[in-house]
């Protein structure tokens, strides 16, 4: 007589030990009662943990199958799945391994998983590789533009879906809608084309349709065009700026950046213990070997400055240079990140009129063009602003003292 099996609904013979078509056990005949006795130095399982079976059936390479109880149905009966996209494994140890993973981040085992609960699922394994939390931030921010495909399939999501985010995505950011710029084009693509490549490793789809194209040519010159968009300040705009120094907070950031070339993530990442008020140095950078921990002089004319806001700093008790601190009372006092540099980067031209062009790298960009203008040396201006130097010599062979980026330096005026 044939009976249907559960697992796969295919037919068997009722006297068949197991499913031929998928191994599901439906006696507990000889062969697995002796492969539990063997299996029997192991810990048994903690309840709701799961299940590892092994079938013995010479066809399978893979005999150990994983499964979990996912609920109850209504007369009581435990409700059982097999674990997704993979449940049987070839030994053991791998099985318990993938049990173990789930449980750490338990996910829905039906098919139709979402891209939404894929993000969920890829993003925080994807955070753990991150050196930074800025970084962490350019993937959050580029998926608040990806809405329209949150609730398909992951299964379903096709190359035009992905282009969709790129190009009308939308994201409401304090209130106000905005569009992707070329640069938030590009991190959309990039999250798309990683959490995708996740997505194939565990079989959630069967191809990653954000790598069958390219970032169109109109995207990449526009992020050119933006790349090349940096001003450095206008002789009266710094005037501007050295005579409001005292009426408008934070000006003394931007000149600080604007005589040492930080980048404004870097700015914020300075810590005190790096900063030496004696022989007037501070270390910081980020992103590159050669950007990572590399000491700039500071200039004389920020020398002031950077010792009000060394001051400020200890009375807040804060471990960094700068920071964000608008209120009474300690409590306000926030580490000093791009978003915070770019509100009140964005307060200040607009307070003083300055460019509307300018952007919060300007500063990095000032401190270049003025290091140029006065002839500083170019191994010099490298060093300090944390670019690569190609040359063997200068890079690895010539060791340069601190003294001669002091001097170097303060040619700028």
């Amino acid at each position: 007589m044939l009976i249907k099996c559960p697992e796969c609904e295919l037919q068997v013979s009722d006297k068949a030990v197991s499913c031929p078509h998928c191994g599901f056990p439906f006696k507990e005949d000889a062969a697995i009662k002796t492969s539990r006795k063997r299996a029997k130095g192991r810990m048994r399982l903690p309840n709701g943990f799961g299940q590892i079976t092994k079938i013995n059936n010479a066809k399978l390479n893979n005999p150990y199958r994983v499964r979990l109880t996912v609920g109850k149905d209504s007369s009581g009966k435990p409700i059982v799945k097999s674990l997704k996209p993979r449940s049987y494994f070839k030994t053991y140890n791998e099985a318990y391994e993938a049990l173990l993973e789930y449980n750490k981040n338990p996910y829905d085992l039906d098919d139709d998983i979402t891209v939404l609960e894929l993000y969920n699922r890829w993003a925080p394994e994807y955070f753990k590789t991150l050196k930074s939390k800025s970084s962490e931030r350019t993937i959050t921010s580029a998926w608040k533009y990806c809405s329209s495909v949150y609730d398909m399939r992951a299964k379903d999501l096709r190359a035009r879906h992905i282009k969709g985010c790129m190009e009308e995505g939308r994201a409401l950011i304090k209130g106000d809608e905005h569009t992707p710029s070329a640069g938030v084009k590009s991190r959309i693509k990039s999250l798309f084309n990683l959490m995708l490549d996740y997505a194939l490793e565990y079989e959630i789809v069967d191809k990653n349709y954000a790598r069958t194209f390219d970032v169109s040519d109109d995207i990449l010159e526009e992020k050119e065009k933006a790349r090349r968009g940096h001003l450095p300040f206008s002789d009266a705009e710094m005037e501007l700026l050295w005579q409001n120094i005292n009426n408008i907070k934070y000006i003394d950031v931007v000149l600080i950046q604007c005589y040492s070339g930080w980048r404004p993530q870097e700015l914020g990442l300075i810590l005190l213990e790096d900063v030496d008020l004696e022989n007037w140095t501070f270390k910081g950078g980020m992103k590159t070997d050669a950007g990572r921990d590399r000491i700039v002089p500071i200039h004389s004319r920020i020398r002031e400055l950077v010792k009000e806001k060394y001051n400020e700093a200890v009375s807040l008790g804060s471990k960094y240079l700068i920071n964000s601190y608008d209120g009474k009372t300690h409590r306000d006092s926030k580490m000093f990140t791009y978003d915070k540099y770019q509100q009140r980067f964005k307060a200040i031209k607009e307070r003083l009129g300055l460019n509307p062009e300018h952007r919060p790298h300007d500063g990095r960009m000032h401190f270049i063009t003025m290091a140029k203008k006065y002839n500083v040396d170019e191994y010099a201006i490298k060093y300090m602003v944390g670019h690569t130097i190609n040359d063997l010599t200068e890079r690895v062979y010539t060791k340069r003292e601190i003294s001669w980026l002091k001097d170097e330096i303060e040619k700028i005026k």
